[in-house]
């Protein structure tokens, strides 16, 4: 069984929203966000915000945070806006992801916000796309996804 399942059990056909609803007031985390260390935050129809403050546990070889710790906000980000508009019954998986680097990532980089939205989403695909912010409002990254939309 899925966190979401899990989460939502005892819930009559919950939706996307629903789902996300439930996994934030449970306090759960799934894996993921265990081992990068950051947190689901905010949910709301077609949007999805995940933040986390980058160290050392994310760092690559020449010093800087790796690029998969960004990329992996912004898929969450991405992914979860897109789980918000879906019905009972969906699932999503990313097809596509783009992600543009900005400004170099490092300890000393505070607390990073990735705001995800939905661009449009259809039977079987939708976009989204996300921006990776610092607290001063510098733009880190930013992330254009394609998802693939099918019945679970």
């Amino acid at each position: 069984m899925s966190l979401i399942d899990e989460v939502g059990k005892g819930m009559e056909a919950p939706n996307g929203l629903a789902q996300l609803q439930a996994l934030l007031a449970s306090g759960r985390k799934p894996g993921i966000l265990v081992s990068l260390d950051f947190d689901f935050v905010e949910v709301a129809e077609g949007r999805a915000v995940f933040a986390g403050v980058p160290g050392e546990h994310a760092y690559n070889p020449i010093g800087t945070v790796h690029g998969g710790y960004a990329a992996t906000l912004l898929d969450s980000a991405c992914g979860c806006a897109v789980h918000s508009r879906l019905a009972a019954g969906q699932g999503y998986t990313t097809l596509e992801l783009k992600v543009s680097y900005h400004k170099a990532i490092t300890r000393d980089s505070g607390l990073l916000r990735a705001e995800g939205q939905v661009l449009s989403i259809g039977r079987r695909a939708a976009f989204s796309r996300a921006d990776l912010v610092g607290a001063d409002g510098r733009l880190y990254a930013s992330a254009t996804s394609t998802l693939l939309v099918f019945e679970r």
